[in-house]
């Protein structure tokens, strides 16, 4: 039986319209989710936040134009290595993290695994290195979050972290070039994590797409495969970065159910 754990990876104050396109123009803070995942072969932390530095110097860390657009709103101990010592684990207690993405708010934290082996699309890597993809200015990473000496493995497609069916990882291409979700089986119920496929649930009720996509096509697509999986399969869906879904749930040490 897994165990699952909500850690607060920081909060971000932007604007709505950014991820929900026809909303009027207005800011508002959303969390930063993480999600540490226990399996009796090991332990699987599905994104890891923002860097700690951004508490302090997000002008420093990423430039002018990100200090503008973006306002932290993170408190002392809303990072993963102190949300994970809540639980009493170090970063090196986490055998697997797996990036849904390579931007700033969900690879922040990769340079404090470095016992961990790293799960990332193989497309997301190759995008995040490409001269070609990243002149054309829609995918936007930060090398200094994930260019660090660290066990990456990249993996292509749908990929079974733990050889049992319980813990998968699975495209939803579109926010960027390889976006990847989650999906876990705890007892009979199965519990998606969309990361940045699907902000909140508003997206998906409403199929509405952000501003921030690298393919419009292909998120759209991602963002049906995943309604599907709740409206029809029963899924209980943990969206990327809705504030009002992050209220309702226990947040670590206690378990998310």
């Amino acid at each position: 039986m897994l165990k699952i754990f909500a850690l607060c990876g920081g909060y971000l104050e932007l604007a709505r319209e950014s991820m929900i396109r026809d909303a009027p123009a207005a800011r508002w803070t959303v969390p930063i989710e993480c999600f540490l995942i226990v399996h009796p072969r090991g332990r699987l932390l599905f994104d890891t936040g923002l860097h700690c530095e951004t508490m302090t110097n997000m002008l420093g860390r990423y430039g002018e134009e990100r200090a503008r657009r973006f306002g932290v709103h993170s408190r002392a101990g809303d990072d993963v290595v102190s949300q994970l010592a809540r639980l009493g684990l170090t970063p090196a207690d986490v055998s697997f993290v797996a990036n849904s993405h390579w931007h700033f708010d969900h690879c922040g934290g990769n340079e404090f695994f470095p016992e961990a082996t790293i799960l990332v699309q193989k497309c997301e890597m190759d995008a995040a290195r490409s001269p070609e993809v990243l002149a054309q200015g829609t995918y936007r990473p930060s090398p200094r979050d994930f260019e660090h000496a660290l066990r990456y493995r990249p993996i292509d497609g749908e990929h079974d972290v733990f050889g049992d069916g319980t813990v998968v990882l699975f495209p939803t291409y579109g926010h960027t070039p390889g976006h990847q979700s989650l999906r876990a089986r705890a007892g009979r119920e199965t519990l998606v994590f969309t990361a940045d496929a699907c902000y909140t649930r508003e997206n998906m009720d409403r199929q509405v797409l952000p501003t921030v996509v690298w393919d419009e096509t292909e998120m759209a697509h991602s963002l049906r495969r995943l309604r599907e999986l709740r409206d029809e399969q029963g899924a209980r869906t943990l969206y990327g970065h809705d504030p009002e879904q992050w209220t309702t749930l226990p947040h670590a040490p206690a378990a998310l159910g």
